[in-house]
């Protein structure tokens, strides 16, 4: 298997779930080269794997090609069960995890777009962080008394609300706001394959 990536981007959750699992996975970094994409160290054409452009992006060893991180997250939660990553399907604690993904998904990820758009006003910024904010507060109600989101262990959910809440200093929001988040999020920065994700995309501080 393969997995590609763009350093920081929202492929570490793929990234960080890889090495939380302890799968034997091949990592290609993602490269914008002459008006296209390449891939680093094997050179692919990135356009080829995933005509959308963007990660991340897995190729199993079938040659099929998959891509968007909730869906992702998921296949490689499944890889090793053992790990438990991932609730046992038909839980009450799996259809949490689903409400997670899709919630980070189209709710935080999603919304730190704009944040990062130069072509916004001020004034459009200024209302898609508030937006924003309204959603951290979200989760900052959700850990009252909690450690992570699902249960009481990391799961796929958290590689993925942990890598999108990183963006956090780009759109201008302070973590100190949201003391339940910012507990999270620094408990998980500290896990050690996260650490070692980050290590190895070159973004570790």
């Amino acid at each position: 298997m393969r997995l590609y990536y763009s350093p920081g981007a929202c492929s570490l959750s793929s990234h960080i779930i890889v090495r939380e699992a302890g799968l034997d996975v091949e990592i290609e970094k993602v490269v914008s080269k002459g008006g296209g994409k390449t891939t680093e160290p094997s050179g692919e054409n990135y356009l080829e794997v995933n005509p959308r452009g963007y990660v991340p992006a897995i190729k199993l060893d079938s040659g099929e090609v998959m891509t968007e991180a909730a869906a992702i997250a998921q296949y490689l939660g499944d890889q090793a069960p053992e790990k438990k990553l991932a609730p046992e399907k038909g839980t009450k604690e799996h259809y949490q995890l689903l409400e997670w993904l899709t919630f980070i998904s189209t709710e935080l990820h999603k919304n730190f777009g704009p944040a990062f758009r130069k072509d916004l006003s001020e004034e459009e910024k200024t209302k898609a962080v508030d937006k924003l904010k309204v959603r951290i507060g979200w989760v900052d109600k959700a850990l009252e008394g909690k450690e992570y989101l699902v249960g009481n262990s990391f799961s796929i959910a958290d590689a993925y609300c942990f890598t999108i809440l990183r963006w956090h200093p780009k759109a201008g929001i302070n973590l100190t706001d949201f003391p339940n988040v910012q507990t999270y999020y620094e408990r998980i920065a500290l896990r050690p394959m996260v650490m070692k994700a980050m290590e190895e995309e070159g973004i570790a501080k």
